[in-house]
């Protein structure tokens, strides 16, 4: 995918959402993308009541992506038999961000995608900026 996608009139699906955030995936450092193998990746609808409630949000355009697990230098070999970390990207929430605000899709998937991932790596903001500013774009600018 070169830029910019295009849609025919009809908001992104699941798909579309996935097939970004995967390429947004592919253009991350060595050093990153070497310990996502494991991570369950997911695009869903809307975030449940459950995980609303949990985060102290009521409503589930508020909230746009999810990591779930324990940041890299929290786990210990003591992990064995856990859930797989997962990151969800919750496309309504996404699309509803991109006609609000007018950024491209393709920009706003990249940097939902890069923020969930950055949790993974027990990130802070800042480092999760950085890490957002050396993923090249996939428009060739």
């Amino acid at each position: 995918m070169s830029g910019q996608a295009t849609f025919s009139g009809q908001a992104p699906d699941a798909d579309a959402i996935e097939a970004i955030a995967r390429a947004t995936i592919a253009r991350l450092p060595v050093q990153f993308a070497a310990h996502l193998g494991d991570i369950v990746f997911a695009v869903e609808e809307f975030a449940d009541d459950e995980t609303l409630a949990a985060l102290g949000l009521e409503h589930p355009l508020d909230l746009s992506g999810l990591y779930h697990g324990r940041p890299l230098g929290e786990k210990s070999s003591m992990d064995s038999g856990t859930m797989p970390d997962r990151i969800v990207l919750y496309r309504r929430a996404i699309l509803e961000e991109w006609i609000e605000t007018g950024v491209r899709l393709d920009d706003l998937v990249a940097h939902v995608t890069i923020h969930e991932i950055g949790h993974h790596f027990g990130l802070s903001d800042d480092d999760m900026h950085a890490l957002e500013e050396s993923v090249p774009d996939d428009s060739g600018s």
